[in-house]
């Protein structure tokens, strides 16, 4: 059976929505809101960051507001997202990827390294917000290697 209006209209809403959260993500990141980058998550919501051979994962609001306040102290990174790919599950879940390249705004935008999000996605009450956020790195420079994966040993 063809999908109703309805049903199209709530679905591209929530694409609209979810296709948004990154975005927003690097817009905190760009203007160093650490508060607004964890209202985008879930209240049990985590980030984890794979690369330079390690494994990081912080889990929860205070985690993460600590997790990121001590990573934007120490770069300026300036996050760039391209080809993002949603998979609505139903009942108030999603999955994504997409890909983003790291630039130093602390050094005319030098190249700090490219990746991909994996992301889910959990709406809570009318908003979308990740459940997980997965950071795999292909490539990194030295100070974001060392500047973002070290985190959870610098709490």
């Amino acid at each position: 059976m063809p999908k109703s209006i309805e049903q199209t209209i709530t679905e591209l809403a929530d694409r609209e929505a979810i296709r948004e959260l990154p975005q927003r993500y690097c817009d905190c990141v760009w203007q160093g809101d650490v508060e607004g980058i964890v209202k985008l998550f879930a209240d049990d919501g985590e980030f984890t960051v794979v690369g330079n051979k390690r494994e990081v994962t912080n889990k929860g609001h205070a985690e993460l507001l600590k997790t990121y306040k001590a990573g934007l102290a120490n770069l300026t990174p300036r996050p760039y997202i391209h080809n993002h790919v949603i998979e609505l599950k139903g009942d108030g879940r999603a999955t994504g990827r997409c890909y983003v390249e790291l630039r130093d705004a602390s050094d005319n935008l030098k190249w700090l390294g490219t990746g991909y999000y994996n992301d889910e996605y959990v709406k809570v009450g009318d908003a979308w917000k990740f459940k997980s956020r997965r950071a795999q790195m292909a490539h990194m420079e030295p100070k974001l290697a060392t500047g973002t994966t070290d985190l959870q040993e610098r709490k």
